[in-house]
């Protein structure tokens, strides 16, 4: 059973949620403000969290940034906030997803099934080990190590750096990406995939501007040069 952390200070949005969540099979708790959503998401209980931005105490963005110093649970941030600057700046900050409300909740249920199924699916599998320019990734440890020192990715830019060696030399559409990384089918906005991979190349390539790894073919997507 999957447990679902809401960080959400609007109780009858909580309780629609946790609702809908407790009836698909969910445990879940809650936190109504920044700072206890912040002590409760790293306890490590939650194996994905819902969370809003405008918080009482601390607001989400901050939150999501001391959150990723310490862990990778997959995030997926709830917000009535619409502008493009904020949703650019939660996934660059971290959060795997980005939903603004009013929201479907069947979609919400579909995309946390997803990321959850995705986070035990890498879980359960057998250790391997691929490699791409100086890194090595070994699938038991779920860890990326460059010589002696382990990379730090979310769970998100661990699983583009899987399906990409999956795929060495192809080049796979942000469509794909989304629906075989993310484990939804497209919904619409594409800009998650395109910050993903620039976070990617951030923590991978020796210049992000001029990429020797993860290649953008464009109009097409991307593709993995080893």
């Amino acid at each position: 059973m999957s447990k679902i952390l809401i960080i959400e200070d609007e109780m009858t949005i909580v309780d629609l949620i946790s609702f809908n969540l407790k009836r698909e099979g969910f445990e879940v708790d809650a936190a109504y403000d920044g700072v206890s959503g912040l002590e409760k998401a790293l306890s490590g209980w939650a194996d994905l969290i819902l969370l809003d931005v405008m918080l009482p105490g601390m607001n989400g963005f901050d939150l999501l940034q001391k959150l990723r110093q310490e862990s990778d649970v997959p995030v997926i941030m709830v917000t009535a906030r619409e502008e493009e600057r904020d949703k650019v700046l939660g996934l660059e900050t971290g959060a795997d997803d980005y939903m603004t409300k009013p929201f479907s909740v069947k979609e919400l249920v579909a995309r946390i099934k997803a990321n959850t199924r995705r986070r035990a699916g890498e879980n359960r599998q057998g250790g391997s080990r691929m490699s791409f320019g100086p890194y090595i990734v070994d699938t038991g440890l779920q860890e990326i190590r460059r010589a002696d020192t382990s990379v730090e990715l979310t769970q998100r830019e661990y699983d583009l750096v899987c399906y990409f060696l999956t795929s060495a030399g192809r080049v796979v559409s942000r469509e794909e990406l989304m629906e075989k990384v993310w484990g939804y089918e497209y919904y619409g906005d594409l800009r998650a995939v395109d910050v993903a991979m620039r976070r990617l190349r951030e923590k991978l390539e020796e210049d992000p501007a001029n990429p020797k790894y993860f290649i953008t073919k464009r109009g097409a997507g991307y593709y993995l040069q080893k």
